[in-house]
């Protein structure tokens, strides 16, 4: 039976206790959570959840009370992002673009452009993400040309556009001669195509397919920002950010495979070899199994937590403009090692779940093995080998993390240039 919950559309006052986010958010997350397993076996796209999300505020959740918002912090963020993670790991998902695109509004420089794409986000617009290509190379062809009526038109193909057939507006990235741009294109502009072909075998339902664009038309305040193609197209702040996604999301895998482990144990009163009624939440071994998970899913949560914590205390001086904080490549670092942890335990968890039940906890009519497909893909999301390679490297040899990036990307150029 369905909960019906009273979604709240009224910003909070002022910045706002967790407690009262919980408040206002947690019958959100509990609905949610009731119809992910059929979403999940039927394949049914999440557009209900994230309507739910949008009519609560849940996207201005970043946006400062001041322009319309609920001006959280980001501990605050990434700790109901666990929640929702354990509710259905594909909503965070669904909105990491959303948020980064937040997070970047409030370190811009323009202030006049960020508050008018903030008040954009405070109505309720979500924004889906358009940045990867498919190809032969690890590049940007998307293409921004001059339109003779004024502004440019956008063409090009994105894949693994993530969020995007959720989504209001597309945070899309494409070149203008020695230039990468960021664009706002409107996702139900003429041209603008969406293509729910992503078939991963898990994470199912983030809309993480297929994008074109066929001459849209762009309009000067739709350019969010520019940047140098010969410049590592990220740093460290939001290398972290879009990073947390993934381990608060983990996080909250952990949380539903405990969950869903003594949701499974606790009514059974039968168990492996042994006869007769049998109590298995008695048994000495499911209890250690149980105890495990336990301590996996407090070490996920307790590692993202640390990172999330770290990060906020640097959010305002990246926001002032210090991109050169040394405690940015601290944090930086922090995520790179929490990734190497949390990842192969969250795995464990899910493939650790089944010893409490046999056989019986593999129907697909359970369907506990989302758990392990879900946590899976996003571990394949990241290089988690060359983070760990990097991390060595720092410490060894004192290398920074985007140093390999820019040295491949200057010998590329070099030889191109005496080809």
């Amino acid at each position: 039976m369905t909960t019906v919950v009273s979604i709240p559309t009224q910003p909070l006052a002022s910045g706002p206790s967790s407690d009262a986010l919980q408040q206002r958010f947690g019958p959100i997350f509990a609905r949610i959570g009731e119809g992910a397993l059929v979403r999940e076996r039927n394949r049914i796209l999440a557009h209900e959840p994230v309507a739910w999300l949008r009519e609560a505020g849940f996207g201005a959740l970043r946006i400062p009370v001041a322009l319309g918002g609920h001006g959280a912090s980001l501990r605050q963020l990434f700790a109901l992002l666990v929640d929702l993670g354990a509710a259905d790991p594909n909503l965070p998902q669904i909105l990491r673009a959303h948020f980064a695109l937040v997070d970047g509004l409030l370190g811009d420089a323009d202030a006049g452009r960020a508050s008018r794409w903030m008040r954009v986000v405070a109505d309720g617009a979500l924004f889906g993400a358009a940045m990867a290509e498919l190809g032969p190379a690890t590049e940007v062809s998307t293409r921004l040309t001059p339109s003779p009526s004024g502004g440019w038109r956008l063409d090009g193909t994105k894949y693994y556009s993530t969020g995007t057939l959720y989504a209001d507006w597309i945070a899309a990235v494409a070149v203008e001669g020695e230039d990468r741009v960021l664009l706002a294109v409107e996702a139900g502009a003429s041209g603008v195509s969406r293509e729910d072909d992503w078939d991963g075998f898990g994470q199912r339902l983030t809309g993480s397919g297929t994008t074109r664009f066929d001459n849209v038309a762009i309009a000067p305040d739709q350019v969010l920002r520019r940047s140098s193609r010969s410049r590592l197209p990220s740093e460290s702040f939001m290398t972290v950010y879009y990073q947390l996604f993934h381990l608060a999301t983990l996080a909250g895998i952990g949380r539903a495979v405990l969950r869903d482990a003594v949701a499974f144990v606790q009514p059974r009163t039968r168990t492996f070899h042994l006869p007769g009624r049998a109590v298995p939440r008695q048994d000495p071994l499911v209890q250690r199994v149980v105890g495990r998970l336990a301590s996996l899913a407090f070490s996920a949560e307790a590692l993202a937590g640390r990172v999330a914590a770290s990060l906020d205390e640097v959010s305002a001086a990246w926001q002032a403009g210090a991109t050169e904080d040394p405690r940015l490549l601290a944090v930086e670092m922090e995520a790179f090692q929490a990734q190497q942890v949390v990842l192969p335990q969250v795995l464990e968890a899910a493939t650790l779940l089944f010893e409490v039940g046999g056989a019986s906890a593999t129907s697909e009519a359970r369907g506990l093995d989302r758990h392990w497909r879900n946590a899976r893909v996003l571990a394949s999301h990241n290089p988690a080998i060359q983070r760990e390679r990097m991390i060595g490297d720092y410490l060894l040899n004192g290398a920074l993390p985007g140093d390999s990036w820019n040295s491949a990307f200057e010998r590329q150029r070099d030889g191109a240039a005496t080809g």
